[in-house]
């Protein structure tokens, strides 16, 4: 949701655009998907070798990707193998690379829009100055090895789905307004936020442990808790309005991208 309405929309010439731009988009996602299920499962050659590598549970990561990834390329294009694993070693950097960019940029722009909230322009170098600062604080938080960001990271699978959730809602909403038919987007949306949901709240016990409590993410649960019943709420009550609403006009977006074109 973040990504589509922060990034990709200012990369569409028109929003005609969208669905073609879309559907071949998440259709690259998911062949990248296969091809490294390919890579860590099909690739290790062995059930030995399979046994070895996931040893146990969190086992394997990048590097089976590497090496099991280089071992089809070499066996099915005939590359050496030092140099697929190198090709395959870049392409996970590459990944990285871009999450991270994704992931700073969509900041900015909630750094800027937050900031323009209350009436504080904040230019895009200050915006990147102060993202960078909080990404660098936090990946430093826990030391100088720089693992501070696995301190959130079982919180992000709840807040994840919780964002597709939102997503969904806004989609709810656009659908009853154009008066069709909501369950497509409605039927995944109460089922990813009740589990969502479930999740952060099992996850709220499991943080308060007093064998082993963890404070900051029980905090933080909290404001995700909280934060998820706000927005629950609130599209509650935009999907009423909606249909109480006079329906939007069925040609409403070709008239948008008129008037933006005139603009």
């Amino acid at each position: 949701g973040i990504v589509s309405s922060g990034t990709s929309s200012k990369q569409l010439d028109k929003e005609t655009d969208a669905r073609f731009v879309g559907y071949f988009g998440a259709v690259g996602e998911g062949l990248l998907s296969l091809g490294t299920i390919l890579a860590v499962a099909g690739g290790l050659g062995s059930v030995a070798r399979w046994e070895e590598v996931y040893s146990a549970f969190g086992q394997g990561g990048v590097n089976a990707f590497v090496e099991g990834g280089g071992r089809l390329m070499e066996q099915g294009i005939g590359l050496p193998a030092s140099l697929s694993a190198t090709v395959l070693a870049t392409m996970a950097v590459l990944f990285a690379a871009t999450t991270m960019d994704t992931g700073m940029r969509l900041m900015r722009f909630v750094v800027t829009e937050a900031a323009g909230s209350v009436n504080i322009q904040v230019n895009k170098f200050i915006a990147t100055i102060v993202v960078v600062g909080i990404g660098m604080a936090m990946t430093f938080s826990q030391g100088l090895e720089g693992g501070g960001g696995m301190r959130i990271w079982p919180l992000f699978g709840t807040t994840n789905q919780l964002l597709a959730s939102l997503t969904l809602s806004i989609i709810g909403v656009m659908l009853i307004r154009k008066r069709r038919n909501p369950l497509p987007a409605l039927l995944p949306l109460i089922l990813v936020f009740v589990m969502s949901f479930w999740a952060a709240i099992e996850q709220l016990f499991s943080f308060a442990d007093p064998a082993n409590p963890d404070w900051l993410l029980f905090g933080l649960d909290v404001i995700i808790i909280i934060s998820s019943i706000w927005v629950a709420i609130e599209a509650f009550f935009a999907m009423r309005k909606a249909a109480v609403d006079p329906p939007e006009p069925e040609n409403a977006d070709e008239m948008l991208e008129v008037v933006r074109e005139d603009v």
